[in-house]
């Protein structure tokens, strides 16, 4: 069985290397609407596959269908990464980017890839640079537009037994935005992301 558990130093390690990434990210998202963001303290948790659907849920308390982006990423730790939108999340998107207008369902589309690249982008390449790690990304797939929550990640077809899941949110003081943005680290490769906070470990 792969040795999946972190130690409290790592553990520590890890939650201060997703804070510095997910301000990043905040602060792209920040300049973009041109708003103050307020971020979640970052969540993270060994899962099995059958857990993912349960994890999200409880995580993200969406009383409405919502649109998710998901972009794959690979380095000595591969993994990938999911940015899901409430409906008024997409709308202040669309606004930030095209305006009032930005309405129809391609310019919704459009604004939902940019919008997961520039949070995936910012949060990924500053995790990566504390690890000393390279990073390429797949391209970004529309997972779907005004979709039930429930349906964003099937179990089925993932192909990894056990992840190790990061999560944070984003919201905007006095409107409704919110935002998640999760990444999944794929059990084989939790071993090359021990073995990377240790070393970030050893240069404090």
């Amino acid at each position: 069985m792969l040795d999946c558990e972190f130690t409290e130093e790592q553990r520590d390690a890890l939650q201060e290397v997703a804070n510095v990434g997910m301000g990043h990210a905040g602060a792209r998202l920040a300049q973009l609407l041109s708003a103050f963001v307020a971020l979640s303290v970052p969540r993270i948790r060994l899962i099995q596959r059958a857990e993912l659907p349960a994890a999200l849920d409880e995580m993200m308390s969406f009383a409405d269908n919502v649109t998710a982006v998901r972009q794959g990423f690979k380095s000595d730790i591969n993994g990938e990464a999911v940015v899901i939108f409430d409906g008024e999340g997409m709308r202040e998107i669309a606004i930030a980017f095209g305006g009032e207008e930005a309405q129809d369902e391609h310019d919704e589309t459009e604004v939902a890839y940019e919008a997961a690249n520039i949070l995936i982008g910012a949060c990924l390449a500053s995790v990566f640079e504390q690890l000393n790690c390279t990073l390429t990304y797949s391209a970004p797939r529309l997972i779907g537009r005004n979709i039930p929550l429930a349906v964003v990640v099937q179990p089925d077809t993932l192909h990894w037994g056990a992840a190790l899941l990061l999560e944070v949110n984003f919201a905007l003081e006095n409107r409704n935005f919110r935002a998640h943005l999760i990444t999944l680290t794929a059990d084989e490769s939790i071993a090359r992301l021990r073995h990377a906070l240790d070393e970030l470990l050893a240069d404090i």
